[in-house]
C-alpha cells in the first residue's frame, strides 16, 4: 500500500511538473526583431482596422470629438467568466505601454504574453492577432507612441475562480491557440488575400461574429455564423452568405463595402449597438481596404450558427 501511494504521488507530481513546463508563457526575444524602419501611416491603418480606439479609449467620451486617441482604457467587458477591464495602452510610461519594448509589444500580440511573463487572458484577441505580419505589428507599435500619454492605471479584472488563474490560460492556449502569420492563397486574387488578412488578423472579425464553446473558444465549424454577445444581452449576426443572402434585400460585396463606410445596410437602416464603433473605425480605412474586406466576406462559405432570438 505504501509503495502504491508513493507511485501515485510521483505520478501526480510528474504530471504537475509536465503541465507547468508545457504552459510556460511564450515570448518573442529582441534578437528575433531585425533592424526595421517602421511605417507610422501603416500603423495608423492597423490601429483603425483593429478597432483599437473602440475598446481602449477612455469610456464615456465622444469618439467623434478627438477622444479616440485617449487610450487610457477602463472599458468593462462582461463575459460568462467575469468582467474584464480594458487596459491603458497610451504612451504613459507608468500606467500605459510607454515603458514597453518593441519585443514586449510583439510578444503580447503574437503570443498573448505580458511583459511580466504571464499569460494574457484571451479577451485580448491575440488568437486573431497571431496571424498578423510582423512588420504590421511593429508599425502599430510605432503609431501607438504618437497619441498623448494618459495617466491612470486600470483596475484589475473581476473574474470567478478558477478563471482568474493566469497559468491555466496556458492550458487554454494549448487547446485553442494555433496558427501563425497569414499565408496568402495563391489561387485567389490580391484583393481577396488582402481582405482575408484584414478580417482574420488585425480586424479580428470572427471574435465577435462567431459562437463560442463552454471554454470561451470560437467554434470553428461555425466561424462567422453569429451568436450571442459575450454578456448574453444581445446578438451578433451571421455574416456568411447563410445570413447575409437571406436578408431582404440580400447583401452584395458592394453593399458590404458601403456599409463599412457609412453604416447603412441595403434596407436603408443604419448600424446599431457595438457595430457603430466598428463603422467609426472602418470608415477611416481606404476604399480599397473596405472593398477587400467586402470581397472576402462575400466569399465565405455559408454556415449555420445558433438560432437568433425572434425579432421584436
Amino acid at each position: 500500500m505504501r509503495t502504491m501511494t508513493l507511485i501515485a504521488a510521483f505520478v501526480v507530481v510528474a504530471a504537475i511538473a509536465l503541465l507547468w513546463i508545457v504552459t510556460v508563457p511564450a515570448t518573442v526575444p529582441p534578437s528575433e526583431l531585425p533592424a526595421y524602419t517602421p511605417n507610422v501611416d501603416n500603423g495608423r491603418t492597423m490601429f483603425d482596422v483593429g478597432g483599437c480606439a473602440s475598446c481602449h479609449s477612455v469610456p464615456d467620451k465622444d469618439p467623434g470629438k478627438g477622444e479616440r486617441t485617449r487610450l487610457g482604457g477602463g472599458l468593462a467587458l462582461l463575459s460568462p467568466f467575469g468582467t474584464f477591464y480594458v487596459p491603458n495602452i497610451s504612451p504613459d510610461a507608468s500606467d500605459g505601454i510607454g515603458g514597453w519594448t518593441e519585443a514586449d509589444f510583439v510578444t503580447a500580440l503574437l503570443k498573448g504574453t505580458s511583459p511580466g511573463g504571464t499569460h494574457l487572458f484571451p479577451a485580448f484577441p491575440y488568437t486573431s492577432y497571431q496571424h498578423m505580419k510582423l512588420a504590421d505589428v511593429r508599425d502599430l507599435f510605432a503609431y501607438l507612441k504618437t497619441p498623448p500619454p494618459v495617466p491612470g492605471r486600470v483596475r484589475g479584472h473581476d473574474l470567478a475562480f478558477p478563471f482568474n488563474i493566469r497559468r491555466l490560460v496556458g492550458v487554454w492556449k494549448l487547446l485553442f491557440l494555433h496558427g501563425g502569420p497569414f499565408v496568402p492563397d495563391a489561387s485567389k486574387p490580391a484583393e481577396w488575400n488582402r481582405g482575408a488578412y484584414l478580417v482574420n488578423g488585425p480586424g479580428h472579425c470572427a471574435e465577435c461574429h462567431s459562437p463560442r464553446n463552454i471554454l470561451g473558444a470560437i467554434i470553428e465549424s461555425e466561424r462567422f455564423a453569429g451568436g450571442p454577445t459575450p454578456d448574453g444581452k444581445g446578438w451578433v449576426p451571421n455574416i456568411t452568405p447563410a445570413g447575409l443572402q437571406h436578408e431582404d434585400p440580400a447583401w452584395s460585396a458592394k453593399d458590404i463595402a458601403s456599409f463599412l463606410a457609412d453604416g447603412m445596410n441595403p434596407a436603408g437602416d443604419f448600424a446599431g449597438g457595438a457595430m457603430v464603433e466598428v463603422i467609426r473605425n472602418t470608415a477611416l480605412l481606404g476604399a480599397d481596404d473596405r472593398a477587400a474586406i467586402a470581397a472576402y466576406i462575400a466569399s465565405l462559405p455559408p454556415r449555420q450558427g445558433p438560432k437568433p432570438p425572434p425579432k421584436k
